[in-house]
Parts: C-alpha cells; structure tokens; sequence
C-alpha cells in the first residue's frame, strides 16, 4: 500500500519539480507508514530517485508515450496505483499535472487537492493545507474519499535527500486506442537557458523598457542570476517577447524563490500569476505603481539607470563570492 508518485521528466531527464515531489512523498509516507512507489515514462536512468526517499520505480518503456498524453498517462498512472495498492498518488502542479490530474481522480474516483502546500495535517481525517484566492489565503481540505490525489505547489515543500536505493521494475500498462485519441504533432520548446517552470530566478521586463532592443539588460540579470527570463502580458502581444515568457493569471505561473519585475505596473491579472513567489523585487519609475502594495523590495527609479548599475553590483558580489 505504497504512496505513488508521478515523476516528470523530459527527453529521459528528470525535472526538478520531480524531486520535490518525490521528497514530499517519502515525508507521507512516513506518516502513514508505507513506502514510496514511483511511476516513470521513458526515463533514462532512475537509480537518482533513492536519494530522495523513493523505494521502487516502475519504468514504462513505450515510445507512443514519448510525448504528453494525459489520457494515456491517466490510464497507466491508474493501474499502477491498483498494482501498488496506492490509498495516495502524488504530483506536481506543472502544467501537464494540471491536465493529468482531475482524469486520474475521476479513474480512482478520488478526491482531488490541488495546490498543496504542506504534508498533510492529518492522515485520519486526511486533511491538506493549500492555497486559495491566487494564492491570498489558505484552507485546508479534507479528503474522504478511500483513494487522494495531491497536486504539490511548486517550492512549497523544497527537496530533501534520503539515504535508500530505488529498485527498479519494467511496468507495462494496458492501453487502449482510446487512450490515444488525442495525438502530438509537433511541440516547439521555448529556448531560455532556464525555463520558468525550474527556474529558482525570475527576471520580468513590463512595457516600461520601451521596445524588444531594450531587453539586453534583463537578459544580463537572469545571465548573472541563472535565471529565466520572463514578462508581462502586453510585451508578448506587443511581440517584444515570445509568449512562452508571458507570466500571468493568463500566462504562466511563477512560483520561483525569487522575482524581480522591471518596467511592470503590476495589473491584478499579473500579480495573481506571481503571488506564488516567495520574494518579490520591484524596479519602476512610478511610486504609485500597484506592483510596490504587493513587493517585498522596491526601488523606485528610471530602469535604464538602476538597473546597469545593479547588473555591475551583481557581477561584483558574484566574482567575490565564486
């Protein structure tokens, strides 16, 4: 009666989203006293997952699921759930999960928790702590349903190493034509160093810096910070930016460690996709702006001034402390 997790990877690379996921699921079962079953698709090698709590992987070798399929995946994520006897399936809320998730639920015909935050307040009743309102409030959700499906937010729990070894074993699911019904064509990759989705850092520019052939300082930041680079609504639609870095209630989620909005007022649908982040900077020429209500640091002054000037501190600091 293993907790079950679903560990992402891509190109047979797990993602760190995987490894935190994986963590907080040795941490349940632990409280529940069991042990930690993992689910893979195509992964490379999985002896890593041991280190951070999971006692058994099994592997699905299948090249139809090479790509995402959330039908497909919901299935064999199911009757690996059955095989294990798993009261507890875990995953991330990456953008797949969010699609994988409530089919896997209604399979189990289990309650769905999505958002997590924390292990679990109390495993009779189930009860989970988890956001609410964009991330303003929390609540806590009590599942009674026999068989919980938990959707980790991201950083909200953090990566922690166990000693223990992974067994692995081959898991072939039965699927169906059903299953694939839904086919990929193409998938094109956005092409940051860092994506947002892993990345600890985020550097957003806003319509402040004027144009696209201002961004050179905002790709130096995430250069010296590692991290990914990011902006708000109207820069993808303006066609500045690609909208794979458009951030937002309609873009994608941030829920980096840290992140620092240049040029950006702060609109309420942009401060709903970023609440998540644990630091919030904020560079703006105008006090007035809403993004300062919602800062834990804010400069306010011309980005074409503070910002070089701030890339050359970083530089200084980085070069001190390598």
């Amino acid at each position: 009666m293993s907790v079950l997790v679903y560990i992402e990877s891509e190109e047979g690379k797990f993602k760190k989203a995987s490894f935190e996921v994986a963590s907080y699921a040795k941490e349940v079962a632990g409280m529940m006293g069991t042990s930690v079953t993992a689910i893979t698709f195509n992964a490379e090698d999985v002896s890593e997952l041991g280190t951070y709590g999971v006692d058994k992987v099994l592997k699905v070798s299948n090249d139809k699921l090479k790509n995402f399929n959330a039908e497909a995946y919901s299935d064999a994520i199911k009757q690996a759930a059955e095989k294990e006897g798993s009261k507890v399936v875990v995953l991330s809320q990456s953008a797949n999960s969010k699609y994988l998730a409530p089919l896997l639920a209604v399979q189990l015909e289990a309650g769905y928790a999505s958002n997590v935050v924390a292990v679990p307040e109390s495993t009779d009743p189930f009860t989970v702590k988890r956001t609410a309102f964009t991330n303003k409030a929390f609540n806590f959700t009590k599942i009674e349903t026999e068989v919980k499906v938990l959707g980790l937010s991201k950083n909200a729990f953090g990566i922690k190493e166990a000693q223990g070894d992974a067994a692995a074993e081959d898991f072939s699911p039965s699927l169906s034509e059903e299953d694939f019904s839904v086919n990929v064509e193409s998938v094109d990759k956005a092409t940051n160093k860092v994506t947002i989705a892993d990345a600890e850092v985020v550097v957003s520019g806003g319509r402040g810096l004027k144009g696209p052939e201002n961004w050179g300082m905002i790709e130096e930041m995430a250069d010296i910070l590692g991290a990914a680079t990011a902006c708000s609504k109207p820069v993808s639609d303006m066609g500045w930016r690609p909208h794979s870095e458009h951030v937002g209630q309609t873009g994608k989620p941030v829920a980096s460690n840290l992140y620092i909005a240049v040029g950006i007022s702060g609109a309420i649908q942009h401060l709903a996709g970023i609440n998540a982040a644990k630091t919030k900077v904020v560079i703006n020429n105008d006090p007035e702006a809403p993004f300062f209500k919602a800062a834990d640091y804010g400069i306010v002054g011309d980005a074409f001034e503070v910002v070089p000037k701030l890339n050359e501190k970083l530089k200084e600091f980085k070069e001190k402390n390598a």
